[in-house]
């Protein structure tokens, strides 16, 4: 998704001009050795290609994935706890089927309908990190 908000650079303190431009990744956390399950979800469950880090990056552990758009980082931290309010909201065409493949799969989903516009679940990696999946709604 590309931003249309550009500044022009008035008013006080102001610099540059400068237009956001969109997202390049999404970072969540995992715990040391978490990159196994990581590829399990990310790339078994989901698809997604893993990405090879830049060797200075690579040293620190984690992983990085990417396919349909976007793009995740999944990084080491020392007192790793899950993300379990603060998550991507990542959309998707399917999510019925996507829902059906993750409950196949042990993952559990939880459906909710307070996002008008949009058909949404909940669900956590195989870490705990909350993840939200949407689809724009039918008109």
């Amino acid at each position: 998704m590309t931003a249309e908000n550009t500044t022009t650079g008035s008013g006080p303190g102001s610099g540059p001009a400068f237009a956001l431009g969109g997202l390049h990744h999404v970072q969540l956390s995992i715990p040391a050795g978490g990159e196994d399950a990581c590829r399990a979800f990310w790339g078994d469950v989901l698809g997604l290609a893993e990405v090879e880090k830049p060797p200075v990056l690579a040293a620190r552990g984690g992983c990085w994935f990417r396919g349909g758009g976007i793009e995740v980082h999944l990084g080491v931290e020392e007192d790793f706890r899950p993300a379990r309010r603060a998550h991507p909201g990542i959309l998707v065409t399917g999510i019925r089927a996507l829902a059906e493949r993750l409950e196949s799969r042990g993952t559990a989903v939880t459906w909710d309908d307070d996002f008008p516009g949009y058909t949404r679940f909940h669900t956590s990696d195989g870490l705990g990190n909350r993840l939200e999946f949407l689809e724009p709604s039918p008109r």
